[in-house]
């Protein structure tokens, strides 16, 4: 069975990424992209759906900590997505260093045909270098390689020397390369077993490469380690934290470049599939796609932070993806724009401790989700103010889109979670249409660009003036769900985020009381109230960490301050032993659910943060 998803920690390289368990196995990896099909699969079964265990051979010797794993310690090493394990059985101790090298590594072969040797590789590696500390410990690996969600068992071969050995696995247009100690058969899976004493490294690395292309020549561990270490140093370095929780800032952007294609820019919003948002339950999607919402807030979190240059390059993503005309927009895209995302349900794997069923691709993508234009309207205006100059293209896109918002003006859509039911009137899309016409009519009139402003102003006005006539409650004095229900919503919370009104109006003020009542029955809020049936789905969920983080934004807008911060504290306790989140938490045990490392989890905390930051400087000056 699989680990418990807070026992996952994420290695990446900006292209994919791998989740180590804290057992010593890698129970989730798509190659060559996040989105590609599973080689290791485990995480939505069991080991024969595909996994790489490395653990001393000595189960017996291992000590365990006190929430029962069996590996010692572990942490990221420093500010970068290189984890460190320390292993320590009676014999001896070890550290295992898990990486995906972030640099590019590039070589020609040296055989093979004249077309194999003048051109480059496309490769990705995986590296688990195990140094001795102290004693002499037997280490052990077992490798289950398992193609296309475990569909295809691939063709094993020994390739290299006695001296250098190599496996290859083999299976339709995915290869993969295996240098470092030598594995053995073992019915259906390969082991390898080896000493290492203190002061002695032994490198594995695991290397994808297209079937129709010779192996890429071995990795210099060395200078791949070195590489990673520093890039991710680098880009981390000049972070903007604000002073709070800034351990938890610095790893959550870190985690949302990890989970940006280096390539295109594409944001995706987590790293897995199928997760389960209740145990056994069937609310299990795919996350490995680049929303534009997602994408949009994860950028105005990261140039809050100081990250401009991401600007410019999500910025050409978006051009590339909604490119063409804009009544063909979608809610959502694959890493470089793709826009066929066709949900089918994987038969080979069971799910995650038996939750099925495992969903590939995204239904979501046909959806109408009004709210979309104005968190990218929102995002693209923050870049604009950062620095990051609007060009023609740039800005006729934002044109084209408001005209695409001003064909849908009168439909009802299904709104920011997605509902599989009947589409709405949801208060909070309707605010977000107002609020890209808002931002349009302030880049004409503060900055200076062009665009019909008074047919804008008209749109603006006229959907304020409706929400606030059929998006307010009468017998509550709150905003509603819909135009069609009592019921509240915890995305109404966004409300004041996006100026549409002031964090301590008394609207707001009945909303939060009402989200506080209904929708927070553990101290964390839920999205809304499944019973009501809005969703068209079966079954429960359990809170929603990205509106819990809006509740402490809005807590500090109303000057609740100490509230603010004991939520916050809270939320930042929730994250795993590397400071993690997934997508939900069980409030009560502290248990993760849904996908991981969730985006809008982190993006977030990261905004929830400089709320609290911001709120603490405006009692201090006062």
């Amino acid at each position: 069975m699989p680990l418990p998803i807070e026992e996952y920690a994420l290695i990446g390289d900006g292209r994919t990424a791998a989740l180590v368990g804290s057992d010593g196995g890698i129970d989730w990896l798509c190659l060559p992209r996040f989105d590609s099909a599973s080689v290791f699969g485990a995480l939505l079964g069991d080991d024969d759906h595909g996994r790489w265990m490395l653990a001393p051979a000595d189960a017996r010797g291992r000590r365990a900590d006190a929430r029962g794993r069996r590996a010692d310690a572990r942490a990221y090493v420093d500010d970068t997505v290189v984890l460190a394990t320390r292993w320590v059985t009676d014999e001896g101790e070890i550290e295992v260093l898990d990486f995906l090298p972030s640099t590019e590594v590039r070589a020609d072969t040296g055989a093979g045909t004249g077309a194999d040797t003048a051109e480059h590789h496309t490769r990705i590696d995986v590296v688990r270098r195990v140094r001795g500390i102290r004693g002499t410990v037997r280490v052990r690996q077992e490798l289950r390689i398992r193609f296309d969600y475990a569909a295809a068992l691939p063709w094993m071969r020994q390739l290299g020397t006695d001296a250098e050995p190599a496996l290859s696995a083999t299976a339709g247009p995915d290869a993969l390369v295996i240098r470092g100690p030598r594995f053995e058969p073992e019915d259906h899976r390969h082991a390898a077993e080896f000493d290492v004493s203190a002061g002695e490294t032994v490198d594995t690395v695991l290397s994808w490469h297209p079937a129709h292309r010779t192996p890429p020549p071995p990795l210099d561990v060395d200078a791949a380690l070195a590489g990673t270490l520093a890039e991710w140093r680098d880009w981390i370095a000049d972070a903007e934290t604000g002073g709070v929780h800034d351990d938890a800032v610095r790893r959550s952007l870190l985690l949302l470049r990890a989970l940006t294609h280096r390539d295109t820019g594409g944001i995706v919003a987590a790293s897995t599939t199928s997760l389960p948002e209740q145990p056994g339950g069937a609310r299990n999607w795919d996350y490995r796609f680049v929303w534009l919402r997602d994408a949009a807030l994860t950028l105005q979190a990261l140039v809050a932070r100081g990250f401009r240059a991401e600007a410019h390059h999500w910025r050409d993503w978006l051009l590339r993806a909604v490119a063409g005309d804009p009544g063909d927009l979608q809610i959502m895209y694959g890493l470089a724009g793709e826009r066929r995302l066709p949900e089918w349900e994987v038969p080979t794997l069971p799910g995650y401790d038996g939750a099925s069923p495992v969903r590939v691709g995204n239904a979501a993508s046909e959806q109408f989700q009004a709210d979309v234009v104005g968190e990218v309207i929102l995002a693209l205006e923050q870049t604009r103010r950062a620095g990051v100059t609007e060009d023609r293209f740039s800005w006729s896109l934002q044109q084209a889109l408001l005209g695409w918002v001003e064909q849908h003006l009168d439909e009802p859509d299904n709104g920011v979670w997605e509902i599989r039911g009947e589409p709405q009137f949801f208060v909070h899309s309707r605010v977000l249409l107002w609020a890209a016409f808002d931002a349009a009519v302030r880049a004409v009139n503060e900055g200076g660009l062009e665009g019909p402003v008074e047919r804008w102003e008209e749109h603006r006005d006229a959907l304020r003036a409706e929400i606030e006539q059929k998006g307010v409650d009468p017998a509550t004095g709150a905003f509603r769900q819909h135009y069609a229900t009592s019921e509240v919503d915890a995305a109404l919370l966004v409300l004041p985020q996006v100026g549409f009104v002031a964090a301590d109006d008394p609207r707001m003020r009945a909303t939060v009381e009402l989200i506080e009542k209904q929708l927070m029955p553990d101290g964390l809020v839920l999205r809304y109230r499944t019973t009501s049936g809005v969703d068209g789905l079966a079954g429960d969920e359990s809170p929603f960490l990205a509106c819990s983080f809006w509740l402490v934004q809005v807590y500090a807008g109303q000057g609740r301050l100490d509230e603010a911060e004991a939520l916050l504290d809270r939320l930042v306790g929730l994250a795993n032993d590397v400071g993690m989140l997934s997508e939900e938490v069980d409030a009560t045990t502290g248990a993760h659910r849904g996908n991981t490392p969730q985006a809008f989890s982190h993006l977030s905390l990261v905004r929830a943060a400089g709320a609290v930051a911001a709120a603490r400087a405006a009692r201090a000056g006062r």
